[in-house]
């Protein structure tokens, strides 16, 4: 084997093996602390400025948050390391379903398809009962 072969091959080896450790390092991720009302009440003000924010409540284990604004629920929850923030009819947010302590909300988005909140309970103490016939 050439001499500049064995140089070249070591120097390509060398070079994949720093793009792979540089790829792994890139993807860890710093982790994130849990939400709680007021952190999640200035995610919410900054993305949807203007809103007022009737009432919040944040996922047990502070992963998203869902909050009454007017006639529409915000949503926030954790995708990767960060938090998306979409809205949706209060209606829907009401009637979405509420399994094992988790509320599936449907996002009808691309980016972020459906929202999974762990909350104590849901539909909210107070709000209007379900028509079954309009679901």
């Amino acid at each position: 084997m050439p001499e500049g072969f064995a140089v070249q091959f070591a120097a390509s080896l060398a070079a994949v093996a720093l793009l792979v450790g540089l790829a792994a390092w890139a993807k860890i991720s710093k982790p994130m602390t849990p939400l709680d009302d007021a952190r999640a009440l200035k995610l919410l003000a900054e993305e949807f400025p203007g809103r007022t924010v009737e009432r919040i409540w944040v996922a047990v284990d502070g992963r998203g948050a869902l909050a009454k604004s007017g006639a529409a629920a915000l949503v926030l929850c954790e995708v990767g390391d960060g938090y998306v923030a979409r809205h949706i009819p209060w209606a829907q947010a009401i009637s979405s379903s509420f399994r094992d302590g988790v509320v599936k909300l449907d996002l009808s988005d691309v980016a972020a398809p459906n929202a999974r909140i762990a909350l104590q309970s849901w539909p909210p103490s107070g709000a209007p009962p379900q028509d079954k016939r309009a679901a």
